[in-house]
């Protein structure tokens, strides 16, 4: 329900305050995702806020695609699906490069009822059968990656077809014009069905951590969010894969004295590379990290939502760092690994203890259904995050390159990455272009793709300058909608400060709260980092202060004191990664990295949600 406060109109906004630097903007983007004369009416009744979990930074077209996919996949596993009885699903617009999105309002009581009886039949069987769907679901994710790695790319269109592709072998019927537009086309279709899988589970997991939630607070009043989340931790999923196996690696030089000093060498990883292919030691080592690179070193070295945050894959400098701190400290006798053993005790010690204060033995069973459930269920949540959004994104990225460099090579494009300064409605047009050129003959003129290439870079600079409104539209009277609350950090109260609009001064801030996300209390020197590639900054023992963590930094989560973000609640990714590694965190405080400066000492209380700034850095 909204109230009678309110933030800018969106179709107001979108046509006055946008930066003139960004003028041209709305052509990146398909016409589905602005806002426009066509909604205009249902788009003014809705709050919109920017999403800065999934789209942090200025989107470059064709990386919206993800973005569009889970859009529809999203909401339909909650709309139609497993029909969740009061929830809708989540829309999207763009303004200025940036992403806003809506939880629409529940629907009609009529419809909720009748999804409720769906939703009752439906909800249960993934938690009964988790297992077995889990092992269908990567079989079928796995089979998907391979098909979209498979898909031929032309590596040009010759100025003739070779001899052997014509006569006298047995001629295809087709030329590598066509080639280029299947390539396009498949790789798409690949993308959408991957994301269809994605949410095949989600919003049950993030549904299961509720329901206990709530179990968890009407039994014990008094219980921390830290408190409830600690009895949730300690998984082995496939999101810390990459980490336990640089782990495995380093353990494996660190018994090869020569291997090791090569390894902690300040040297590029390539360098160190051909190295090791001198000796023995260096050749096992090496053949042992090939054996694993696919799929583990398929690992966004950001969020995955970025092409050109690259992966562990085509950024070996970034694991072989990684190794380098790794063989450091096991110099020194220090663990490296997750200390998963102490994380799963002490959460069985807490579950035990509360349990002790339950009563009656039918609260005992709620409780008990509701936890286990949630256990169960709650491990895809980091399990499918790997697969598709690292695993599967990198093959995707490079498909996009090697179509990216036919279309350079034939000189549509400057270079292969200006693919993704085109949506992808755009793409399969720009294809057909290049490809009509080519077919015409000799000097035929096309479209001037390489001078709007250009521009929308530019575009994208200007708007990485700019800080858009936090949220447009009605502000509601209350944040209930728990997938806004818990997922991306926002609140009734956060609600309320962006409305405020109240200038925060740094020098005057001392104390900062958000969501108690992962138990503890730390105190140390902040590090601030704004993005993933300043993680070769973080010194050992600091405490890191970053807009979010995502599961790609979890090397440099095993070696700080604590963490801090600016965004994402209790189910969020940096929640969830902090809490796997035993390290006091607070999330969602929203101006952590513009009050907290690298220096400053801080004290991170993860149990009461709170982040004190002890002393400022001289």
């Amino acid at each position: 329900m909204a109230s009678d406060k309110q933030f800018p109109d969106p179709h107001q906004y979108v046509a006055e305050e946008i930066p003139p630097e960004l003028e041209g903007w709305e052509e990146m983007y398909p016409p589905h995702f602005l806002f426009g004369e066509d909604r205009k009416d249902w788009e003014k009744k809705e709050f919109w806020y920017l999403d800065k979990i999934h789209a942090p930074y200025p989107m470059p077209p064709l990386d919206q695609i993800f973005q569009q996919a889970w859009q529809i996949s999203l909401s339909q596993h909650t709309t139609r699906i497993f029909c969740i009885p009061p929830a809708q699903g989540v829309a999207h617009r763009m303004v200025g490069c940036y992403q806003y999105i809506c939880a629409i309002e529940p629907p009609p009581e009529e419809i909720i009822k009748e999804k409720a009886e769906l939703f009752q039949a439906r909800a249960h069987y993934p938690v009964e059968n988790y297992e077995q769907l889990w092992q269908e679901w990567l079989t079928r994710l796995q089979a998907l990656g391979g098909e979209l790695e498979a898909i031929y790319v032309p590596e040009e269109l010759p100025k003739y077809l070779p001899a052997e592709d014509v006569f006298p072998n047995p001629f295809k019927g087709y030329a590598p014009s066509y080639e280029l537009i299947e390539a396009f086309d498949q790789a798409v279709n690949c993308m959408y069905k991957g994301w269809q899988y994605h949410f095949n589970y989600l919003n049950l997991t993030y549904l299961y951590y509720l329901m206990f939630f709530d179990v968890a607070k009407k039994l014990f009043p008094d219980i921390s969010d830290s408190a409830i989340s600690k009895m949730v931790a300690g998984a082995e999923v496939s999101m810390f894969r990459p980490e336990e196996e640089l782990c495995k690696l380093s353990r494996l030089a660190h018994a090869y004295p020569r291997a090791s000093d090569v390894l902690k060498k300040e040297a590029p990883a390539a360098e160190k590379m051909e190295e090791l292919k001198k000796f023995d030691e260096g050749k096992r080592w090496l053949q042992e990290m090939e054996a694993l690179k696919k799929p583990w070193f398929y690992i966004s070295c950001g969020s995955g939502w970025y092409h050109y945050e690259g992966s562990w894959i085509n950024k070996l400098d970034i694991p072989f760092n990684y190794i380098k701190n790794y063989l450091e400290r096991l110099d020194r006798g220090e663990r490296i690994e997750r200390a998963y053993e102490e994380i799963s005790e002490a959460r069985d010690k807490l579950v035990a203890e509360y349990s002790k204060l339950i009563t009656s033995e039918e609260d005992r069973t709620t409780f008990f259904n509701a936890y286990n459930d949630c256990r169960t269920i709650y491990k895809y949540a980091e399990d499918h995050l790997f697969w598709v959004e690292h695993w599967f994104h990198t093959i995707w990225f490079d498909k996009m390159r090697e179509i990216g460099a036919v279309i350079a090579k034939f000189g549509a494009i400057r270079e292969a990455d200006d693919i993704f300064m085109f949506n992808r409605l755009e793409v399969p047009t720009l294809i057909e272009d290049v490809t009509t050129s080519w077919s015409l003959g000799e000097d035929i003129p096309m479209m001037k793709w390489s001078e709007k290439a250009e521009k929308r870079k530019k575009i994208l600079d200007a708007a990485a300058n700019w800080s858009p409104s936090p949220a447009l539209g009605p502000a509601p009277s209350e944040v209930a909608e728990p997938f806004t609350v818990m997922l991306w950090g926002v609140t009734t109260d956060k609600v309320d400060e962006w409305l405020k609009g109240t200038t925060v001064e740094p020098d005057k801030v001392t104390e900062i709260k958000g969501f108690a996300a992962s138990a503890g209390l730390a105190e140390g020197v902040a590090r601030v980092l704004k993005k993933a590639e300043h993680l070769d900054e973080l010194e050992a023992g600091e405490i890191m202060v970053c807009p979010s963590t995502n599961p790609s930094w979890a090397p440099a989560l095993s070696r700080v004191k604590a963490a801090v973000t600016d965004i994402g609640g209790l189910t969020s990714h940096a929640a969830i990664v902090s809490r796997e590694y035993g390290v006091p965190s607070v999330t969602g405080t929203g101006i952590a990295t513009s009050v907290i400066k690298t220096g400053d000492l801080i004290k991170v209380n993860g149990d009461e949600g709170t982040v004190e700034i002890i002393k400022k850095a001289d």
